[in-house]
């Protein structure tokens, strides 16, 4: 009987030298602590790769494990007790974890090896965060065993690899949206079993507390968070509940036709009362925003068709407006090339699914034509990888990967489609939605190449309608790196600080010049002394590249991830530049603003040049010259 791993208090549990007491030289770490900002930066990004290599390894081991006391016998083990709950029992034994815990390891561990081979490369390479590799095994668990699951592990590995940021969302978006679109039967057969397991549960907590939940679709979830959030932000500053107690409130509120209000105690508050009732049957309605492909509603094409698409030129937004026996009303497009849909919202807020009102944003139909051809080039690229991971020497070598490889190949292909807030959803999903009669569909663009106006004709400051729906389903999220709040919920940020005097000297009102940040992150740009920016691609026209520069001088890649690589459509809308900007009329010349800020805009220029000269160096695109004059 092995005594390994047994001693004194406080001894190493294994066999080696106690961590504390290796060579951080020998591991490629600092040996001291005494280091400026930018070193602790330094070493927290090699320490994070470093820690993808070591969850590589314990996942190795626990796979390593799987093949010698579980791949044996999983062919006739028919213990209540078998192999592979006592392969994991071992495991949490000598971690001192759960069962659940440990099993979930030799899950991920089994999952990797076999399903995920190159991620599991990616999670080595420190590409990818373990954090994310759960989402990824968890999000393409559909695959398993299908003859395309080497195409897709490829496909994620492979956008996983391209240079910028990820977070949770953008991880997931991007699994889902390699499953979906590449078996629709399977992704429409399991939402349809999803469906009939909705369900409505309470659960009795601490302290005389109790829990409410319900599970049902996506689309409804968002009306139900919408419903609620909406009454409880009437309240005033001096309301002393958390967001999530107001929410609480709320919604009982709105199950018991109960009034809802401030809890500030002021006389003088103006929502010391308010009925929930009223504000349901007042209020604006609800929208929910959708992105997907106008083919994507047709259904899905043979695979094989794929090969003769052409890229999208335009792309289009789709209003669904569900009421309870409320009339949707079309405002005259005037104003914008975007179409209003009104809805007069005459019914209280009793059961939050009556009150429904989404926005899609869609391609047009060549648009998901041209993501299946790229899928197609990134399995030609897969079939050279593999040719040459076998060192192939004669060309009929080849011609047999090529020909195993368009074998994998599923016979449909769908398209999908992207909720905000929610993520991927699938075409049947999609055509689910569009499928209400009262929904309306609506282009973004006029399906010509005019370009669309990028500004409101008597404000350059101000995105047009289009501009504003556009940035938004290009973006998705706020793009921060590793940030997932919704870009419909936050902020368009001139990336270029607008010059309101000379704004012909600053940044402009453009599909370039414009991005999506959360509340949060664009008070930092603003007051804080992050620099960001955001220019044209020239490898690929119409996409851009976004840097982020922390106060030191570090610069982080922004997303890696858009509504670029799900709908490549976008990219083709195009958008006019701003109008001229009239000269001041005598007498009213605007005042200048302040030299601190001229000083503080300035500097963020010349930052942002020096980065994107910096990236050109390091081989991430061609120099841009900045041809703006300084603002003063």
């Amino acid at each position: 009987m092995s005594d390994r791993g047994v001693g004194a208090a406080g001894a190493a549990q294994v066999g080696g030298v106690p961590w504390p007491a290796r060579n951080p030289v020998a591991l490629g770490l600092p040996v001291s602590f005494d280091l400026p900002v930018v070193g602790h930066l330094d070493a927290l990004a090699d320490l994070a790769a470093g820690a993808g290599y070591l969850e590589w390894r314990r996942y190795r081991h626990a796979a390593a494990l799987h093949t010698d006391l579980v791949v044996p016998e999983e062919d006739h083990d028919e213990r209540a007790v078998d192999a592979y709950a006592q392969c994991a029992a071992r495991i949490a034994t000598a971690l001192s974890v759960s069962q659940y815990v440990a099993e979930r390891l030799l899950d991920n561990a089994v999952a990797l090896r076999d399903r995920l081979p190159r991620v599991f490369e990616c999670l080595r390479d420190g590409v990818v965060s373990p954090t994310f590799i759960r989402t990824i095994v968890s999000r393409t668990e559909l695959i398993h065993g299908r003859p395309y699951q080497e195409q897709v592990d490829a496909d994620i590995a492979a956008a996983l690899r391209k240079p910028g940021s990820w977070s949770t969302a953008r991880v997931r978006d991007l699994c889902d949206q390699m499953v979906y679109r590449r078996d629709p039967d399977a992704v429409r057969e399991r939402r349809e079993e999803a469906l009939k397991g909705r369900c409505f549960f309470t659960e009795a907590g601490l302290d005389g507390m109790g829990t409410v939940g319900a599970t049902m679709s996506a689309e409804r979830a968002a009306i139900v968070a919408r419903v609620v959030e909406r009454l409880a932000s009437q309240v005033c500053r001096h309301d002393s509940r958390s967001t999530g107690a107001r929410a609480s409130d709320a919604l009982f509120a709105l199950v018991k036709h109960a009034p809802f209000g401030c809890d500030c105690a002021r006389p003088e508050c103006a929502f010391a009362a308010v009925d929930a009732d009223e504000v349901a049957a007042t209020a604006a309605r609800i929208v929910i925003h959708v992105v997907t492909d106008t083919t994507t509603l047709i259904g899905p094409v043979p695979a094989t068709a794929t090969a003769t698409t052409t890229p999208a030129k335009n792309a289009a937004a789709a209003d669904r407006a569900v009421t309870d026996g409320v009339a949707v009303d079309e405002v005259a497009p005037e104003e914008t090339p975007i179409e209003k849909v009104v809805v007069e919202e005459t019914t209280a807020y009793t059961v939050a699914a009556d009150v429904v009102a989404a926005e899609a944003v869609l391609t047009d139909a060549v648009a998901a034509e041209a993501v299946l051809t790229e899928d197609v080039a990134a399995e030609a690229v897969l079939t050279e990888d593999v040719a040459a991971e076998a060192v192939a020497t004669d060309e009929s070598a080849v011609d047999e990967i090529a020909v195993e490889a368009a074998a994998a190949e599923p016979e449909l292909v769908d398209g999908v489609g992207f909720v905000a807030g929610l993520g991927i959803i699938s075409g049947a999903h999609v055509r689910g939605l569009a499928a209400d009669p009262e929904a309306v569909i609506r282009p973004l663009g006029d399906g010509t190449d005019t370009p669309l106006p990028a500004t409101q004709p008597a404000d350059p400051y101000r995105p047009s309608a289009a501009l504003d729906t556009y940035i938004r389903a290009r973006d998705r999220y706020c793009t921060w790196p590793g940030c997932s709040k919704p870009a419909w919920d936050g902020d368009l940020d001139h990336i270029t600080e607008y010059d309101h005097a000379h704004p012909e000297r600053g940044g402009q009102t453009s599909a370039t010049g414009l991005g999506a940040k959360c509340r949060f992150h664009h008070l930092l740009k603003t007051f804080g002394d992050f620099v960001d920016d955001q220019y044209d691609d020239p490898d690929h026209p119409g996409r851009i590249v976004r840097t982020v520069t922390i106060p030191e001088g570090r610069t982080v890649l922004g997303p890696a991830h858009t509504g670029f690589d799900t709908h490549p459509g976008l990219d083709m809308i195009v958008f006019g530049d701003p109008p001229a900007t009239r000269p001041p009329s005598p007498g009213s010349e605007p005042t200048r603003p302040a030299p601190r800020t001229e000083q503080k805009h300035a500097r963020r220029r010349q930052e942002r040049n020096r980065n994107r000269l910096r990236n050109n160096l390091n081989g991430v695109r061609p120099p841009e010259p900045d041809d703006a004059p300084p603002p003063y």
